[in-house]
Formats: structure tokens, sequence, C-alpha cells
């Protein structure tokens, strides 16, 4: 009889380092807000290029040599470069042609898409709560969407927004299998990510940098949501508890909203309130922690 092979236990304290990401997470919005009208090439270019600068001098300080960890095989640069660059060229575009509370909301859909895809990983099976969270959450952003389509570049704004909720979780989910390559990895990802978006804003866009504090902005992006946010991250869903940073994450699209509105870039109305209540209730569902009769 062959035995069983058990994954290795989550590591709790991967689990609280991947947890701030959250926080750092219901940033972004208004950080990219604050950036202003930047082509969203450029703006994914000179973030990321901050995010390596600051990876590297950490890296020096540390003593470590940062070409070491970038020695990876050709499937790990294409999934690192891959969920990197194309999550937040996907996710600019989301936000300059949409309103950004509805993009923003319709984005998270990740952590509820991560739970249906382990779901459905060999071992597991897709259950009741996995596809009642799912209507739910695309029920609340079908009405974030609601008749908006029709304005002017909504529908990119909108595709770009759901491609966001498909690409990061499935990055997620495949880096789970890839939790050997090191976290220090990432700073090359942001550095090959920088160039790619520095070339194709050269090829497809017209410049248009920073103004004022928009460049408060960029560099708020390239130290937090677009920087430090990736490190944590990968030590968490790498050797962490990815359910329950899945469940965490859940609530990062309220805390993202709230911000919103405190910076004066969303209104707090009812029917935001409602999608918001509507894909909340879908992760949780989703994730099985409702109706949960005991802690595992």
């Amino acid at each position: 009889m062959t035995a069983r092979h058990e994954p290795p236990a989550a590591d709790p304290r991967a689990t609280a380092i991947g947890a701030t990401t959250v926080l750092n997470w219901a940033l972004l919005a208004t950080l990219t807000q604050l950036a202003g009208p930047v082509p969203p090439f450029l703006l994914t270019a000179l973030a990321f290029a901050i995010a390596f600068v600051c990876f590297a001098v950490w890296l020096g300080v540390r003593g470590q040599s940062p070409i070491a960890p970038l020695r990876q095989p050709p499937r790990v640069w294409a999934l690192g470069v891959g969920g990197l660059f194309g999550y937040h060229a996907l996710y600019f575009v989301a936000q300059q042609n949409a309103p950004p509370a509805n993009a923003g909301l319709i984005s998270y859909l990740w952590p509820l898409l991560i739970v249906i895809f382990v779901a459905l990983l060999p071992g597991e099976r897709l259950r009741t709560n996995h596809v009642v969270g799912g209507l739910l959450g695309f029920a609340g952003a079908a009405l974030l969407v609601g008749g908006d389509v029709s304005a002017a570049g909504s529908v990119l704004g909108y595709a770009a927004a759901f491609a966001c909720a498909f690409l990061w979780s499935g990055y997620s989910v495949l880096s789970r299998a890839n939790r050997a390559v090191p976290t220090a990895a990432v700073g090359g990802f942001c550095l090959v990510t920088a160039l790619l978006a520095a070339l194709c804003h050269g090829l497809l866009e017209p410049s248009r940098w920073p103004q004022g504090l928009g460049w408060l902005g960029v560099v708020g992006l390239g130290l937090g949501p677009v920087g430090s946010a990736f490190f944590t991250w990968d030590v968490g869903v790498k050797h962490g508890n990815l359910r329950l940073l899945g469940l965490l994450a859940y609530f990062t699209p309220l805390l993202s909203t709230v911000v919103l509105i405190l910076a004066g870039y969303a209104a707090p109305t009812p029917w935001l309130a409602l999608a918001a209540g509507l894909i909340t209730l879908g992760m949780l569902v989703g994730s099985g922690w409702l109706g949960r009769r005991r802690i595992a």
C-alpha cells in the first residue's frame, strides 16, 4: 500500500507575514488614483523599478548577493513575470477605464477564485459552498457593473478587472507548487516586469509623466502594494496557510473601498455597500468560514 503524501505543515510565522499583505494591498487603488492619469505601462515600469531598487538595497545591507536567487528555471520566470507584469498592467488599465471602487472590487474576486482553484486540485473536490460563494461573489460584481458598461471605455476597464482576478488567483495557487523557489527571486521578477513595461510603454503609449503629488503615489506604489507586498505574499503562499490567507484576503476589497472613500475617490452609495456585502459574503461562504462548527 502506497503511503499517502502529506504536504508540509504551514508555518505560523509565514502565515503572519503573508497576512500583512492585506493591509498593504488596501492602499493599491487609492495610490493608483493619486498617481494620476499616468499611462498604465509607464506606471507599471516606474513602480516595479522602485520596488527592485529597494529590494537590491535591502539585499546589499544584509550582505547577500542579488544574482544568486535569479538562477531559476524558465518556467519559474514565466510564472513570476507573467503574474506580476500581467496582473498590474491589467489592474492599472481597469483603474483608469472604470470607476475605481468598481474596478477594485471586481479585481478582488481573486481570493474567492483561489478557494475554487484549490478545491479543483488533485485530492480536493468542489463543494456546494464553493459554488454558492462563487455565485454570490459574481452577483456582487455584476451589480457593480450595472448599466455603466455603456460609458466610454468602461467595457475595457471591466474586462481588465475580471482578467486581474483570474490571473492573480492562478499565480498564487501555482506559486504554492514552487515553494522551493526563494522569495529573493521576486526581486528579479520585479526588474524584468519593469523592463517589459517600459518597452511596452515606448511602443504603445504616449508619455505622460506623473505631476506633483502624483510622484508620491508612484513612490508609494513601489514601496508598498507593488513592492514589499509581493515579498510578504510570496512567503505566505509558499510556506503559510494558503486557505487562511485567502480568508483574510477576502476583506481586502472592503478595506480598499473604505480607503477610497476616505481619500475622496469614491462615494459611500447604497449600491456600492450592497455589492461589497455580496462579494464579501460570497468569499466567506466559499471559504467555508460561515457555518463552520469548529475551527480546524
